[in-house]
């Protein structure tokens, strides 16, 4: 299994070849003064005291950073776990559920913040798979166990993904059809892994995010959905709700603290907290609970009737390849194709699809999980060779059912035998074409005001930032 971050955040317990990057540099403005600096000692409980001129101690405050003052450096996330993530955890959603309460009890109701939890189809799996349960079960547990926390809605993040593959597929084809006259179009790079992202930003800048879809991911289009339509459907303005995640990835904390998707209007997060499938099962622990004997209770929907359980045919990272692969066959070609045929090149994390039509140039498309097979691809990228038209790239090896943040397998079953399961449980309920969702097509209509429209674009799509990198000596590692 994966250990927390990806491979792109980590400095330690890294077998792909990534230059390690500068130590946390985080820059801070240092209030300086013309009193002598006093000498630094550690008191018996472990704590830290100045010693000032005159002999009196005072103790010092620990350094907290959250994650919006991360750089993403690699420099200080590392599997020892030394920095201290005081925003995106189940303890600051615990400390929610407790001032709702507290309102409440104080006759003041209207106060309290609507809590809306949407859980990823993956961490679904994740946690199926330990508590015996097959998916439907493990769902409707789920919901059932937040909403007698005190959550308010539970959603399922799988109706987000529909939108985040439409419009992936979409603007593979307007790319395709544009590569004549831009040169960045092609190979077009799926967008939805914080990983990769954090990685090519910091580590290939400006020269590789061209190519990197704009399209935002599932959770922060989820984000989006309940901050904006949600909220306004309940009467309420964005900062008067508070959203939850549940993701099988670490990233994905500090994919939600990126300064794209924080509005200044209402200074809120369109996601305030991310919480991993192995930080829910610690919930549940704490509860004293096992998912097994949790109450059911229904997801809710944004139309009022309760939405199936219902996944996407492909890989489980959401099946990228295997509907833009569909798309660009029928809007391309004009064709329609049903299964796809995958060739295992030099490691399963490694596979490609060929679309061929008669008396056309054929479509290449691949998947590329974890940083070796990643490096692969941009090295192609950057020599003008790479093959491909799109990659659907994932930072952890075997994609997202292995994310850091799933729990890990029982005593005497491999990780391959892990996985094995996983995937079988993740197919183990209907695949639904994206466009056959009526949630998507009232959304598209009734909130974004149709396809294509600029709400639609500025909604649904992101934009990216080359991180500059710091190389004068203060900041090298000698």
């Amino acid at each position: 299994m994966a250990s927390k971050f990806s491979g792109a955040l980590q400095l330690t317990d890294l077998d792909d070849f990534i230059t390690p990057s500068q130590e946390c540099i985080k820059p801070v403005k240092v209030e300086r003064t013309n009193k002598k600096t006093g000498a630094i000692k550690i008191s018996e409980d472990g704590g830290y005291m100045e010693i000032d001129q005159y002999g009196q101690e005072f103790k010092l405050e620990k350094a907290k950073i959250t994650l919006n003052d991360c750089l993403a450096c690699s420099g200080c996330i590392t599997s020892a776990e030394s920095v201290l993530i005081s925003q995106q955890s189940q303890d600051e959603l615990y400390r929610v559920l407790a001032e709702n309460n507290r309102l409440v009890m104080e006759g003041l109701p209207d106060q309290k913040k609507i809590i809306v939890v949407s859980i990823s189809p993956q961490s679904r799996v994740s946690l199926a798979s330990k508590y015996k349960l097959d998916l439907r079960q493990a769902t409707y547990k789920l919901a059932g166990f937040f909403k007698t926390l005190g959550v308010d809605h539970v959603l399922d993040v799988t109706f987000a993904r529909d939108f985040s593959l439409i419009e992936s597929a979409r603007e593979f084809v307007a790319r395709y059809k544009a590569k004549e006259v831009n040169t960045t179009s092609l190979p077009m790079l799926a967008s939805a892994c914080p990983g990769w992202i954090c990685y090519a930003e910091k580590t290939h800048g400006a020269y590789i995010l061209p190519y990197i879809s704009t399209t935002k991911s599932p959770q922060q289009i989820v984000g989006s959905i309940v901050k904006d339509y949600l909220a306004l459907k309940l009467g309420r303005s964005p900062d008067q709700v508070y959203h939850v995640t549940i993701m099988p990835c670490y990233d994905k904390k500090l994919e939600a603290s990126r300064a794209d998707f924080y509005s200044d209007v209402y200074m809120t997060r369109d996601v305030d907290c991310v919480i991993t499938s192995g930080e829910v099962d610690k919930m549940l622990e704490k509860e004293g609970l096992s998912l097994a004997d949790v109450e059911s209770m229904p997801l809710d929907s944004l139309l009022g009737q309760e939405d199936p359980v219902y996944s996407h045919s492909g890989s489980g990272s959401g099946g990228y390849l295997d509907y833009i692969v569909k798309c660009a066959a029928k809007e391309i070609f004009q064709v329609n194709v049903q299964d796809l045929s995958y060739k295992v090149l030099r490691n399963q994390d490694f596979k490609e699809v060929t679309l061929e039509v008669e008396g056309q140039a054929p479509l290449r498309f691949a998947i590329a999980n974890g940083f070796r097979n990643i490096q692969n691809i941009v090295q192609k990228i950057k020599r003008g060779k790479c093959p491909y038209h799109f990659v659907e790239i994932m930072a952890c090896p075997s994609g997202c059912l292995n994310g850091g943040g799933q729990l890990k397998p029982e005593d005497g079953l491999s990780s391959k035998e892990h996985i094995q399961t996983l995937n079988t449980l993740y197919n183990s309920v209907p695949s639904q074409t994206p466009g056959d969702n009526p949630v998507v097509e009232h959304l598209y209509t009734h909130w974004l005001d149709g396809v294509n429209s600029d709400k639609c674009k500025l909604t649904l799509h992101t934009q990216y930032h080359a991180v500059e990198k710091l190389t004068n000596a203060l900041v090298m590692k000698w």
